[in-house]
């Protein structure tokens, strides 16, 4: 498959990748850390009113853009390469994908609005203290009570869990097992009944959480998807944040070998450049081929995924992701490497593109997992 992003693409791109030089910098990532600061607010407002980044994947009936995923990519591939440090792609890469594949009109038209305004965050919070990434693996569970759904137990790793205005929580019904009676539910963050921890990270420009639900009460008009598979759909949501997480990845892994190639060009050793050392061309050559073809596998993806092809897209997404992920740590420990000791010192900024490449790689599964789903689906 040829693909080639359209002139207003590109230019979405590199509007991005200005923007983000200069307001989501590593300076700006070494103040913040130890702060009890969640993310820089006053920066997320500004993505949503001036760039309109919030609203590309709403419609347009909801004041929204009403762009796909293959016009969300350049943003996500300068937000890697960045490590943008906010809700982002918990808000629209989870959040939205959830409300516009299940939500009701009446969700859609009471959120999407805010979201696509800056005023409010969402995440998707399906994973438990097991770290199984299989939906029958979920334990947290709900009783019907009249007309209400009472949700207990506990989600962890939860993207922007602490900040999120609105959670949307997958549960099983009690007493079920595998994928069946699984619901996706809207929870306000300030729910009676919610606790939310937030967790220590490796990568700290990302903020997870632990949301412990302790007879959480939500109203029938809180389910997403009542009509569908809660199973299928939390299935669909995910392999769409995958393929726009394994873009993500992309960017990283690339600002990973344009700081190699950079710094092999000032350091010398013996009177010269280390770059002009054929090991060190070896290791900028191996970067720059693991990076065009996770490039090619993660495009391929968000193709699928704005074409609605379900089937399709399960495969490819899963192969970004596992592809991607080995790509993106590859490239982090090589430019450690082509650093040398300063490498992993604070002051430089190789280590927090490896934190951020071996995190993403556990994010929303690991690459053996994702491993094992491409030959199931394929029926190996």
């Amino acid at each position: 498959m040829h693909f080639r992003f359209n002139e207003e693409q590109l230019e979405l791109g590199r509007a991005a990748r200005r923007f983000l030089e200069v307001e989501s910098t590593t300076d700006k990532l070494r103040a913040a850390f130890g702060s009890d600061e969640l993310y820089d607010a006053e920066l997320y407002r500004r993505i949503a009113e001036e760039l309109g980044w919030l609203a590309l994947l709403i419609p347009e009936e909801y004041d929204g853009l009403g762009l796909t995923a293959v016009d969300l990519m350049p943003i996500l591939e300068e937000m890697g390469r960045s490590l943008y440090r906010g809700p982002f792609f918990s808000t629209v890469c989870l959040g939205v994908n959830a409300l516009l594949l299940g939500g009701s009109a009446a969700q859609k038209e009471e959120i999407l609005p805010l979201v696509a305004a800056g005023e409010e965050t969402l995440t998707l919070a399906y994973s438990e203290p097991h770290g199984r990434h299989e939906i029958d693996a979920i334990e947290t569970h709900f009783e019907e009570r009249g007309d209400e759904f009472v949700l207990h137990g506990v989600k962890r790793y939860v993207l922007d869990g602490v900040s999120a205005d609105r959670v949307i929580v997958a549960a099983r019904s009690k007493g079920s097992v595998g994928e069946e009676g699984i619901r996706l539910f809207v929870v306000p963050g300030d729910a009676e009944g919610l606790t939310r921890k937030r967790l220590p990270t490796l990568d700290i420009s990302r903020n997870e959480a632990e949301l412990i639900f302790e007879g959480v009460r939500v109203g029938r008009d809180a389910v997403v998807g009542a009509d569908l598979d809660g199973a299928a759909l939390l299935e669909s949501i995910l392999d769409r944040a995958r393929a726009a997480l394994a873009v993500e990845q992309v960017g990283g892994a690339e600002r990973c070998l344009d700081m190699a190639v950079a710094y092999s060009l000032e350091r010398k050793q013996f009177g010269r450049p280390i770059g002009s050392f054929q090991a060190i061309k070896h290791k900028a050559a191996d970067m720059l081929w693991k990076v065009e073809s996770a490039r090619s596998i993660a495009y391929a993806a968000n193709v699928a995924a704005a074409s609605d092809d379900g089937l399709l897209l399960r495969e490819l997404a899963s192969s970004a992701k596992a592809y991607a992920s080995d790509a993106y740590f590859f490239c982090a420990s090589e430019n450690i490497q082509i650093h040398g000791g300063v490498g992993f010192t604070w002051e430089y900024d190789p280590h927090f593109y490896f934190k951020r490449a071996k995190a993403s790689e556990e994010l929303l599964g690991h690459a053996d997992f994702h491993r094992e789903r491409v030959a199931r689906a394929m029926g190996l």
